[in-house]
């Protein structure tokens, strides 16, 4: 019975890298990603997808960003690098081992690894993994990420979800052109135009520079809520664009921007939005309250991370006194 109300679905956990509550909500800097969100979901729905948003409670501020990875995994409450190194260790139920054991090939799509990842083969028990050297890109660098989000995105769809003759897939993939410094962010490409990343040729010397973006907090917030905006666009096209019905994509923020953008007084809260085009999917979550479309509102209920796991799991298992125990 695990996991048996998402059988043949290709089931997504998309972390969008320093995507807070304030790219949303109560900043000068939030209306403009609010308005593109609407517009996102607006597309989603054109193209027969719908969403549910709401927020969770990061263990990490700023960054770090494997405390969140591994807490929202893992079910516990992951908020120092001493409790990251011990949870590696341990052989503590994640969602991808959920997720194997119910027959999905589990993938990991990490664009900033430059070197071997043990964890995701020993702790995380993926069967695939791909870091920066593994997806055939041939476009330029863009500063820290290695790659726009939509290469990522793009590469994902060519290398796991084309061949139709295969298992579902589950994946956590990281997006990360929304991480600081927030410059040189790409402008976003047709679909069908992003093929080996050529496409972007030349594009990073006509953005601004980190040098240029960080003169002022003015200027280095716009380009945080640009960057937001962005990736949530890129995963947007991605849905509407991978030809994939099955596809059920959970995107979260891993933690808050640092405090240049945040402030000193901010939460720990980013969003989280589950999209499906199968209304059997949302309605299983409907007992959650969570809010329609991409856009959590400021009413939309707010819990801490670790707590998705299991939520999680008893929400789409018939079953789950046997997994809650480990």
């Amino acid at each position: 019975h695990l996991l048996s109300a998402l059988r043949g679905k290709d089931v997504l956990f998309v972390f969008v890298e320093s995507y807070g509550k304030v790219a949303v909500q109560g900043t000068p800097y939030s209306g403009e990603t609010d308005a593109s969100l609407r517009a996102d979901t607006v597309a989603l729905r054109q193209s027969g997808f719908d969403a549910r948003s709401a927020f969770l409670t990061s263990p990490t501020f700023g960054g770090i960003s494997w405390l969140a990875h591994s807490t929202l995994q893992s079910g516990l409450w992951i908020n120092s690098q001493h409790r990251y190194d011990q949870l590696v260790q341990s052989n503590r139920y994640t969602l991808s081992d959920a997720f194997g054991k119910a027959g999905w090939r589990t993938v990991a799509d990490v664009p900033s690894n430059t070197v071997y990842w043990p964890e995701g083969k020993n702790f995380y028990h993926f069967d695939k993994q791909y870091g920066m050297y593994d997806v055939g890109y041939r476009g330029p660098d863009f500063g820290y990420p290695t790659m726009p989000d939509e290469y990522t995105l793009s590469a994902f769809d060519r290398l796991e979800l084309a061949n139709r003759n295969r298992p579902p897939v589950m994946a956590e993939i990281d997006l990360v052109t929304s991480h600081t410094p927030w410059a040189r962010i790409p402008e976003l490409m047709p679909w069908n135009a992003i093929g080996d990343g050529a496409v972007f040729d030349g594009m990073p010397n006509q953005l601004p520079s980190p040098e240029q973006v960080w003169q002022s907090t003015d200027s280095v917030r716009a380009s945080y809520a640009h960057s937001i905006r962005y990736s949530m666009a890129s995963l947007t096209d991605f849905v509407r664009n991978a030809h994939d019905k099955n596809l059920v994509v959970i995107a979260m923020g891993d933690h808050q921007p640092a405090t240049v953008v945040s402030g000193v007084a901010a939460s720990h809260e980013v969003p989280i939005s589950v999209i499906s085009s199968d209304p059997n999917v949302l309605d299983r979550i409907s007992s959650w309250h969570w809010r329609d479309g991409l856009l959590p509102s400021p009413s939309a209920p707010v819990e801490p991370m670790d707590a998705f796991r299991n939520k999680f799991l008893t929400a789409y298992t018939s079953s789950i006194t046997t997994v809650a125990a480990h």
